[in-house]
């Protein structure tokens, strides 16, 4: 559909924020997996987050070239003091809460909510986005493979009271995250994504992934 001159003005700021927002999400997870590689549990685990680590500043690196094209103005949307607080935050993590928080929220549903925008987008951001999901798609089943084996190894108690918990450590991640204040619903409706349609879509993949966990 051909956008009018004030839509396409909407959808060019709007599709900035997101990419500028991408960005630093990659980076914080490039940061945060790269502090972890020293206290993972296994060599596995420490091969996939050296590996990630690897394919993320990739990311990084095409997302930026993108925007320079685009047009955007590349201020920050978060700031570099909430990055530090959530870097901290994930620093203080155990393996299980750690592997909970990060792929399970982040990388799970961050990569949804990119998947389901793709299809309204400019052609060359789509293109920026395709190596990004694709690796992304790797991300999250290591990090779900490990989140599994990590349950499995605890006793089953403590097990099945981590597996009680995951909701509420979903809650509280999202929680913390609404605390930046970021418009980001308002961002997805200006590139064309029914906001709702989007909430129901993330809630049915939280869902799924809780059920597959507990299996």
């Amino acid at each position: 559909m051909q956008l009018q001159p004030e839509e396409n003005a909407r959808y060019r700021r709007a599709m900035g924020h997101l990419l500028v927002l991408y960005t630093q999400v990659d980076q914080f997870i490039m940061e945060a997996c790269a502090a972890r590689i020293a206290s993972a549990p296994d060599d596995t685990a420490r091969l996939g987050l050296a590996k990630q680590v690897g394919d993320e500043s990739r990311h990084v690196n095409i997302q930026k070239r993108w925007m320079q094209a685009f047009g955007v103005e590349a201020e920050a949307v978060i700031s570099d003091q909430s990055l530090e607080r959530l870097k901290q935050v994930f620093a203080d993590l155990d393996w299980v809460d750690y592997l909970t928080d990060l792929y399970l929220v982040i990388e799970a549903l961050g990569s949804q909510a990119v998947e389901e925008v793709v299809p309204l987008t400019d052609p060359g951001t789509r293109e920026s986005l395709r190596i990004p999901l694709e690796d992304e798609l790797d991300h999250v089943a290591f990090g779900l493979s490990q989140l599994r084996e990590a349950l499995a190894a605890l006793p089953p108690a403590e097990r099945e009271a981590r597996l009680q918990a995951i909701p509420g450590r979903v809650e509280t991640l999202v929680a913390r995250l609404a605390e930046l204040e970021l418009p980001v619903l308002g961002w997805f409706a200006d590139v064309g994504c029914d906001p709702q349609m989007l909430v129901s879509v993330l809630h049915r993949r939280r869902d799924a992934l809780l059920e597959s966990l507990a299996a």
